[in-house]
């Protein structure tokens, strides 16, 4: 195997690692913000980057073709 199908499969993994970390960080972060807010607690306690960070990860475990759609939908979005 050379250095480069080692890059690759290194890359493959991390960007599968990067995207099951994003959806699992979604899972729980979110279902304790939302177990906060209904039990009626502060939200003070969890930070604005806590609620975006497990969806920078699933946008860097994405492809870069999935990336330029979600970029696009982005600008069309606020386009609008």
């Amino acid at each position: 195997m050379s250095w480069q199908e080692k890059a690759l499969w290194l890359e493959k993994i991390t960007k599968r690692m990067m995207l099951i970390v994003g959806i699992l960080g979604v899972l729980v972060i979110y279902s304790g913000f939302f177990f906060l807010l209904f039990t009626g607690r502060s939200l003070a306690v969890i930070p604005w980057f806590f609620l975006v960070s497990p969806w920078i990860c699933i946008y860097f475990g994405l492809t870069q073709v999935q990336q330029l759609k979600v970029l696009n939908w982005f600008v069309q979005k606020f386009k609008k």
